[in-house]
């Protein structure tokens, strides 16, 4: 079978004054081909994408891609009018689809002529607009998108990310670009997002830091390294096995170089009388051999035996907290005792608590109800995952300093800030560099280190792994495995969860915290038999037989897919559920009504319930009205 490239690009450079990116980069895309990028933080990787989408000039270097081919881009930032709604953002596409779903929105709201909904109904079948609404309710689904009336400007920056990828996903573009895509992503949806790009036919070219996500998902690594580009077709293990080998024939030839520059430099002090005037190509030549022979290429592991404040007999126990926000409970009776050494990773739906959690138990949030004791010698180190503000000015290794000037290590030895800035790949010549000229993932390292400076005996980290590179995280990797205090991750790195946590607690869908014991895979695990144990159960099917109720389920789909606007149709699927919530309130304050004797009290539950009524009246109205138009 032949190839088909869809897209090229050659002899790419880009340079901020005197800083070199990348130089003379030149690669291809072919048909159907799932590309990721992996370099250092701060070497060209979003400028590289930024670049091709036509974002932001390069320097020099030719991009090709046929006119005809559709292609879309998942930015870290993306673009959006506050003004706008969600719907109308994630359908502000001219594609074919999109312009006849609006077509037909319009012309069922607006009640026009048969001859009209007829030409608008005729688009829709023409252009797959049917096939296109329900991928596009799908997407949305799975990424927990239901209230599509919001504005933008009302959206956290989370919820805009999730929006900005379920449109590129929606409009199935032939070669899609990917900034992080799994960032601001919970567990579940990494997953699905994961099968749903194995499964596609788009041509991929894509950033992303999760090692599981690059295993599963791309068939080619490109590595930007020295500001040059290496290819590695396989993938994210394939990629480890050569970039090794290519790291010891770098290795090897740069030893070969250092005694060919022994030689080469005696001849270049030898006297001028020893040389001639046609040996101008072989001083040239001395300084290629030079430069080849000064190349660093050891990574320096990060292996510190930290000596941390010492850990007393209590720790940190929680005594049945719960939090709540009006009517919502995120969790309650949630009861532990930390232990020494504890290892414990929290995951659970974006909105679910964690963060929330993790304030109530460094004492920044107070719970509902419940109560928090810390033992006396407790020092959190807490990273949050906005990061952190550095002061306007201010220089990396000033950001160190003032915490602290060296970190204490085991058995009385010391590590200084400088050298410790080294560890986490900030290379000495960039100490005095300023923090605004940092990438946003080398801020949030930065933030890391200041963390980890402060000496702490109980690490919490939210969200480590957002904006990290794949070297800083095995950088992290490695300090974590050593680090002897307690431990809490937040992360929807699944890689990085299986290599640290030893329990698992996971919050969400109830009250109740749960708790696993092992790894994420492991929950996982024990997850999916739970889940095949439910699907064993023999299930009510109203009297029909299973072919009959999946053949009713069909006719009843395509009917209301055909009677109401795709706005409707997102207003009908949550007009159930806020029933239920309205008649769960009643019940609640009804209940009261019977209970209280005090006549203030009294009059405003009265009032609650009227309003509360008449809602529930409303939405029960609204919605009979959609199920009779829906059929």
């Amino acid at each position: 079978m032949s190839v088909i490239n869809v897209f090229s690009a050659e002899n790419l450079s880009k340079r901020y004054g005197e800083r070199l990116l990348f130089e003379d980069l030149t690669f291809g895309l072919s048909l159907g081909q799932k590309t990721a990028l992996v370099a250092k933080n701060g070497t060209g990787k979003t400028t590289l994408l930024n670049g091709i989408c036509g974002i932001e000039p390069l320097d020099s270097g030719r991009i090709s891609m046929d006119a005809s081919v559709r292609w879309s881009y998942l930015q870290q930032a993306p673009s959006f009018e506050p003004e706008e709604d969600i719907l109308d953002h994630l359908y502000a596409s001219d594609m074919a689809a999109v312009v006849a779903m609006r077509a037909y929105a319009s012309a069922l709201e607006s009640g026009q002529d048969d001859s009209q909904m007829q030409a608008a109904y005729e688009q829709m079948d023409l252009h797959d607009g049917w096939d296109f609404e329900a991928r596009a309710r799908e997407i949305l689904g799975k990424l927990n998108l239901h209230d599509l009336t919001r504005k933008m400007e009302s959206l956290s920056g989370g919820e805009r990310r999730r929006i900005a990828l379920a449109r590129v996903l929606i409009e199935e573009p032939e070669v899609l670009f990917l900034d992080e895509p799994t960032n601001h992503l919970d567990l579940d949806m990494i997953q699905w997002l994961e099968r749903h790009l194995v499964q596609s036919k788009m041509t991929l070219l894509m950033i992303t830091h999760d090692r599981y996500f690059l295993e599963n998902v791309c068939d080619t690594i490109l590595e930007l390294d020295d500001q040059s580009l290496f290819k590695y077709k396989g993938n994210y293990s394939y990629y480890l096995e050569k970039r090794e080998e290519r790291k010891e024939n770098a290795l090897a030839n740069r030893g070969k170089a250092r005694g060919a520059f022994k030689r080469e430099l005696e001849w270049m002090r030898s006297t001028p009388s020893a040389r001639t005037g046609k040996s101008k190509s072989r001083i040239e030549r001395f300084y290629e051999i030079k430069s080849a022979a000064k190349k660093r290429l050891e990574e320096d592991p990060l292996t510190l035996r930290l000596n941390p404040h010492r850990l007393g007999g209590k720790i940190v126990e929680l005594h049945k907290v719960a939090q709540q926000f009006d009517d919502r409970v995120l969790f309650e009776g949630l009861s532990h005792h930390f232990k020494r050494s504890e290892r414990i990773g929290i995951v659970g739906q974006n909105g679910s608590g964690k963060s929330t959690l993790l304030d109530i138990i460094t004492q920044n949030t107070s719970p509902s109800r419940g109560k928090v004791v810390l033992g006396e010698t407790v020092v959190f180190g807490h990273y949050h995952q906005s990061g952190a503000e550095f002061p306007d000015g201010q220089r990396i290794i000033e950001a160190v300093y003032e915490i602290a000037e060296f970190m204490p290590l085991e058995k009385g030895q010391k590590i200084t800030a400088a050298a410790l800035l080294e560890r986490f790949l900030f290379p000495r010549s960039t100490h005095h560099q300023l923090i605004s000229s940092l990438s946003g993932g080398e801020r949030k390292r930065l933030h890391l280190l200041q963390v980890i400076m402060a000496n702490p005996n109980f690490l919490i980290l939210d969200e480590p792994t957002n904006d990290l590179d794949i070297y800083t995280l095995q950088i992290l990797e490695e300090f974590l495995m050593d680090f002897p205090g307690c431990l809490i991750i937040v992360s929807h790195d699944r890689y990085f969860m299986d290599r640290l946590v030893e329990h698992v607690w996971v919050l969400g869908n109830s009250p109740e915290v749960r708790f696993y014991p092992g790894n994420y895979t492991q929950y996982r695990l024990a997850l999916s038999e739970q889940l095949k144990e439910a699907e064993n159960k023999p299930q009510a099917t109203s009297g029909q037989p299973p072919s009959e109720v999946s053949e009713a389920s069909k006719e009843n789909k395509n009917d209301y897919s055909q009677r109401l606007s795709y706005k409707e149709k997102f207003e009908f699927e949550q007009l159930e559920s806020k029933i239920e919530g309205l008649e769960s309130r009643k019940s609640s304050l009804t209940e009261q009504l019977y209970s209280i004797k005090d006549a203030e009290q009294l009059q405003s539950i009265g009032n609650e319930l009227n309003e509360v009524t008449t809602e529930l009246e409303d939405a029960e109205n609204r919605w009979l009205e959609l199920s009779e138009r829906a059929g």
